[in-house]
């Protein structure tokens, strides 16, 4: 058992030092034809969990009429990111719907726009070690002139730090509805 024991934590210690020539190996030899562009983000925006958090919500959140800054919203993500939210299937249960930042703009900016959208952090919860972190954010979600919301949910919001700023990885929710309510220890600032 010791000899098994020792002999993973030498292949687990190989495989840590070695991870350059394991990124090495999955880099293509050839350029991809995609040219991928990362739009510059405001240092303020980046600078901290809390700003790139109130970054986000700040993006997508505004009155009626009011354009959003995809830009803005672009240079918050890397650039493969994911935004999921849960949703209903028709033949029953859930599902998810996978879209990238371009995507979620596509699908979901002219709603934003046109009915004032506004959505709020009400709770947190963060989970961090090293580069990464997990944020358990719950919000409320607004539409324009109305003061209670008309949406309730939670986004699980993962986030990366590569030593100069942090940037969002993945952002999955899920809304309340009938028979999921939000738990009263993620309603608690």
């Amino acid at each position: 058992m010791k000899l098994l024991k020792r002999s993973l934590l030498i292949a687990a210690l190989a495989a840590a030092s070695n991870v350059d020539a394991l990124i090495a190996q999955q880099t293509p030899s050839t350029p991809s034809p995609v040219v991928t562009r990362v739009v510059a983000a405001k240092p303020e925006d980046v600078s901290s969990i809390d700003a790139i958090i109130a970054a986000l919500y700040g993006v997508i959140s505004g009155p009626k009429g009011q354009a959003r800054d995809w830009n803005r919203m672009r240079s918050l993500f890397v650039p493969e990111a994911r935004l999921i939210p849960s949703v209903n299937r028709q033949q029953g249960g859930r599902g998810l719907v996978m879209l990238n930042v371009n995507d979620y703009i596509a699908t979901s900016g002219a709603f934003l726009v046109e009915t004032g959208f506004r959505e709020k952090e009400v709770a947190r919860r963060v989970e961090e070690f090293g580069s990464i972190a997990h944020v358990f954010s719950t919000y409320e979600s607004f539409r324009e002139n109305e003061t209670t919301p008309f949406m309730r949910g939670i986004n699980s919001i993962q986030l990366f730090n590569d030593g100069t700023r942090w940037w969002v990885i993945n952002v999955f929710w899920d809304a309340e509805r009938p028979g999921l309510v939000i738990p009263e220890k993620y309603l608690k600032p």
